[in-house]
């Protein structure tokens, strides 16, 4: 008994452990010296900053340590794209899709920053030097501006007389040049990389506060504008939408537009540009190099259709024309078919909810026998009706190229649509025949 209880005694001994008073202290193995040292570099960074001499796994542990709270001009000049700029973004935003930006977290990073920036920057109150001092550190690292809203000025609160003599004003000066927005001027030419800037004149959320006037640009901030594109010379695409863009203005952007170097994408889609606009557009198409124009919804009539159909003929790079949710009615549907019979560039056309029928199709059929370059037509929401479908029936039957027909909602009986249908389809089955590297990869997709 007494031996059991001697070994007992033993074994308990030898399982007992002695934990140190240090709160701090663990059983697990003391870090390696190397990585004392680093943890020491992570505590000192701002202070002495130790980074380009040290290996790569080096470098990955201090980025994945060093603390977030360093000033953003010290970090934007010490660290490269990586793990730190990773963990800003995700401390930042809910939603950090690194593939929209390159897969490059410190561009997500700039070009958020700064889009943050402009859209809450308010004339007269924030200061200019706010949005100068952020390019100097991200100017080579934006490619992609998307601005969600321009913020007006601030408006003094006025007396009942002051009101009452500022609805005078207003009511006989369409300018309301109190309400001129952020001054592009002071940052496009500035950014050297800038590929793409997409823009509406808007304020999100207004709430109580709404005025018309928070939804569209004044001429003075189409006249800055302008010249802040031209002077942006690495620009590809322009994107201004929902923000009231009328004749005047549109043509004012153009006047700078006309020359621009490398300006490929053109998109006013949802403004109120009509005819007059329409004519500055086609002058632009004959004399850029414009591969992508969208139109969409405006209020372009035959006559301005006419005009595009014009430079439409003598234009070389023209791959896509969405004029969808305007109105050419046939007057401008005729116009732009007959000009595709010149045009050996153009892939994509869009006229839906023209207000055409039957008497465009008859062109654009009499087009499609001779165009074999045409590959998508979209002709939804148009009254085409049983003449427009025999006609388009029968361009089809002739047809190679057009693998992509949308006639919904064209009152074009249901029978005469699946054949037309099956028709495109065909075509789509011989394209891909005929490239089976396209096929493979639309399969992936």
């Amino acid at each position: 008994m007494y031996k059991a209880n001697l070994i007992q005694s033993e074994d308990c001994s030898n399982m007992r452990r002695i934990i140190a008073e240090d709160l701090d202290w663990s059983l697990a193995t003391v870090s390696s010296l190397s990585n004392l040292s680093l943890q020491c570099i992570v505590n000192n960074f701002e202070e002495r900053p130790i980074y380009e001499e040290l290996t790569s796994s080096e470098k990955d542990f201090i980025q994945n340590r060093v603390s977030l709270s360093l000033p953003l001009h010290f970090a934007a000049n010490v660290f490269p794209d990586g793990v730190y700029w990773k963990r800003c973004c995700e401390q930042k935003w809910k939603v950090c899709d690194v593939s929209n930006y390159g897969e490059s977290w410190k561009r997500m990073f700039f070009e958020r920053q700064l889009e943050n920036i402009i859209e809450l920057f308010v004339p007269g109150i924030t200061e200019p030097k706010t949005v100068l001092d952020m390019v100097t550190l991200c100017k080579d690292h934006i490619k992609k501006l998307n601005i969600a809203q321009l913020l007006p000025p601030v408006k003094e609160p006025q007396t009942e007389d002051e009101e009452q003599a500022s609805e005078l004003t207003l009511a006989n000066d369409d300018d309301k040049s109190g309400m001129d927005h952020f001054d592009f001027r002071i940052l496009l030419d500035k950014l050297t990389n800038l590929e793409e800037l997409h823009l509406v004149y808007k304020v999100k959320s207004c709430g109580m506060n709404f005025e018309w006037s928070m939804f569209e640009m004044t001429n003075w901030d189409c006249e800055s504008l302008a010249k802040a594109l031209k002077s942006c010379k690495t620009l590809k695409l322009f994107r201004l939408h929902l923000s009231h863009l009328e004749d005047k203005k549109c043509r004012l952007l153009v006047k700078y537009l006309l020359d621009h170097p490398s300006l490929r994408t053109l998109d006013f889609s949802h403004n109120v540009i009509g005819d007059s606009g329409a004519r500055a557009i086609g002058k632009l198409l004959t004399k850029s190099k414009l591969e992508i124009l969208n139109l969409y919804d405006n209020n372009i009539g035959g006559p301005g259709a006419k005009a595009i159909a014009h430079a439409l003929s003598k234009n070389t790079t023209l791959v896509s024309l969405n004029l969808c949710l305007n109105r050419l009615k046939d007057e401008g549907g005729q116009a732009i078919c007959k000009a595709l019979l010149n045009n050996k560039t153009l892939l994509h056309l869009q006229l839906g909810a023209n207000g055409v029928t039957w008497l465009t199709v008859l062109s654009l059929s009499s087009m499609l026998a001779q165009n074999n370059t045409l590959k998508s037509i979209n002709l939804s929401c148009n009254t085409l009706g049983e003449v427009g479908g025999n006609a388009l029936e029968e361009a089809m039957s002739h047809n190679t190229s057009v693998t992509e027909c949308n006639i919904h909602l064209t009152d074009i009986e249901e029978q005469r649509v699946s054949v037309i249908n099956q028709m495109v389809w065909n075509n789509q089955f011989r394209k891909q025949e005929t490239n089976p590297r396209e096929k493979n990869t639309e399969n992936a997709n």
